[in-house]
């Protein structure tokens, strides 16, 4: 199964195409979004998708051993787009505030990372260490482009368009 982190961007539209492009290639897709997530891209658009119910919060009496135990247990790969600097810096740090960062802990299985930012995040040194750290625990990485930004500028920060993130997703898992 893969998880499908939905992070807390604009580009989480792009993140609907690919779960309905995940589920028409025939995998089993399991959604956990933020709670900024939704505030971009509702939940039942990824449910109608997935065919599942999405996760959203770190207490959920739907997985009684806890959302993080249960998901973590069957995923095969977690790609998360767009991701967020936020997340990134979590990641890297090893915090958990959310169910997404706390099943980023918890999975043993491969990681892909689809950041989405303005350019100006995206060069800051910061967001670079995390993205250095997080490249030496052996995370994967698609994107970010270079193009138009939802801030209104070009730079680099665009999440990858959902066909370049299949790409990487079948690479990985072969």
């Amino acid at each position: 199964m893969i998880l499908l982190g939905v992070g807390g961007g604009i580009a989480a539209y792009k993140s609907a195409i690919l779960c309905s492009r995940l589920a028409q290639s025939g995998r089993d897709v399991q959604v956990v979004m933020t709670h900024a997530a939704t505030q971009f891209v509702g939940a039942a658009t990824f449910a109608a998708l997935s065919g599942r119910r999405v996760a959203i919060e770190s207490f959920d009496p739907a997985w009684p051993l806890g959302p993080h135990i249960e998901l973590a247990a069957d995923a095969t790969l977690m790609v998360i787009a767009p991701t967020t600097a936020n997340q990134m810096g979590q990641f890297a740090g090893g915090m958990a505030s959310d169910l997404v960062s706390t099943l980023f802990l918890q999975i043993t299985c491969p990681v892909l990372l689809a950041p989405a930012m303005s350019n100006q995040m995206w060069a800051k040194p910061s967001v670079q260490r995390n993205v250095a750290q997080l490249r030496d625990d052996g995370i994967h990485f698609v994107g970010p482009e270079t193009g138009w930004l939802s801030c209104r500028q070009s730079g680099a920060g665009r999440m990858s368009e959902p066909e370049i993130i299949l790409q990487s997703i079948d690479s990985l898992l072969g």
